[in-house]
């Protein structure tokens, strides 16, 4: 350790806890980070440092203006740019010492564990189910564990899994929730602050396991409701019968299938139609005989709208569906295609004939209107 770093992190020598040794090993040690958003930009600064010599970041997105609430990491003049790149960029101006391997790309069942194979701890910052279990499952076939997070309105979660054979995922969650009953961070929203705090405690767990120091967040779920400015942490156990860890897996190898949210059906057995925008645009051109369902709230509404669309919130459509022709096919919109699965399905129950717009409103602005105010 040169004389430059043994300055910079003196106040970890200073932790009998940590000392020369510890800082050692955070040093000699690589971590790997899915997700470079919210949850990663503290998550990463604070990796950096801390010193932790090699880390690994996957993200295939570029920066948008609407991460810049949440997304720390970046500022203004980095939009547009790929969020690996201006990331590598500022740790390594944070702290020269280490090393930032960037991939960008999206992570998937091909190069997950070769990936996570070429690190010691895998943080799961991503903001997507079907991400965060094949995370869970690559974490397990590589025999690393995993210090996930999550963030959603005004609440969080985090947990330590596949850690010397204590719970994964899958242990408190079998299977992914179905696609569009659980809206993401850009349909639900996200207080900008929360993924901060999050990200923070991620980046706590992970030198905690690097360092075997403390109890680590294994075999619990640390809850926090901001709103209450309270931390509740529940008891998780390895579950015997899990399809993945346990005594009997089903899953034996890693599929994009196992990770994927389940989509909605109509009925046991016919999917929901998804309806591409320019489709959209076409039926409206040629005049054709449908109804067009707005399932988002009145203020989203104000902001922008597709024309002659019917207005009924999500959570209306099971009281209100009486409303709407059962003559006619019905395209459901929200604000970028989760609300709307949703509503499809309720409607689709009740023996409507329904497709969901892909992309929501904002596929449309993208792809057909881009006059249209974003949000």
């Amino acid at each position: 350790m040169t004389p430059q770093e043994l300055n910079r992190y003196s106040r970890h020598f200073l932790l009998p806890e940590i000392g020369r040794d510890g800082q050692e090993k955070l040093k000699k040690s690589a971590v790997f980070v899915v997700g470079a958003g919210g949850l990663g930009s503290p998550l990463l600064l604070y990796l950096a440092a801390a010193g932790v010599g090699r880390i690994g970041i996957i993200d295939f997105d570029p920066v948008d203006e609407s991460n810049l609430q949440r997304q720390v990491l970046y500022v203004t003049k980095d939009i547009g740019f790929l969020k690996v790149e201006k990331a590598r960029e500022k740790l390594i101006a944070l702290n020269p010492y280490i090393q930032v391997e960037i991939f960008a790309d999206r992570l998937n069942a091909k190069n997950a564990v070769s990936l996570f194979e070429k690190y010691d701890v895998i943080a799961d910052g991503t903001d997507n189910f079907s991400t965060r279990y094949l995370t869970n499952d690559a974490g397990f076939f590589a025999k690393k564990p995993v210090v996930s997070a999550s963030v959603l309105g005004f609440e969080g979660q985090l947990g330590v899994f596949n850690y010397f054979g204590g719970a994964c995922y899958r242990c408190l969650y079998p299977e992914p929730p179905p696609m569009g009953t659980m809206p993401s961070c850009a349909e639900g929203g996200v207080l900008g602050v929360l993924p901060g705090i999050m990200g923070t405690l991620q980046c706590l767990e992970v030198i905690k396991v690097i360092l075997g120091l403390g109890d680590v967040m294994s075999n619990r779920l640390l809850h926090f409701d901001a709103l209450a400015g309270s931390f509740q942490s529940l008891e998780t156990v390895r579950d015997q019968d899990c399809s993945l860890c346990g005594n009997k897996p089903t899953i034996v190898r890693l599929s994009e299938d196992s990770a994927f949210c389940t989509t909605m059906k109509k009925g046991e057995s016919e999917m929901i139609l998804q309806m591409e925008c320019v489709e959209l645009q076409r039926k409206i051109n040629e005049g054709e005989d449908f109804q067009l369902l707005d399932v988002r709230e009145d203020f989203e509404r104000d902001i922008c709208q597709i024309e002659n669309s019917v207005h009924i919130p999500l959570k209306e459509v099971v009281d209100r569906y009486q409303e709407l022709s059962d003559k006619k096919q019905i395209v459901v919109y929200c604000k970028m295609g989760g609300r709307s699965q949703k509503a499809c399905e309720v409607l689709a129950a009740k023996g409507y004939n329904v497709a969901n717009l892909k992309g929501g409103i904002i596929g449309w602005i993208d792809n057909v209107d881009p006059s249209m105010e974003k949000y």
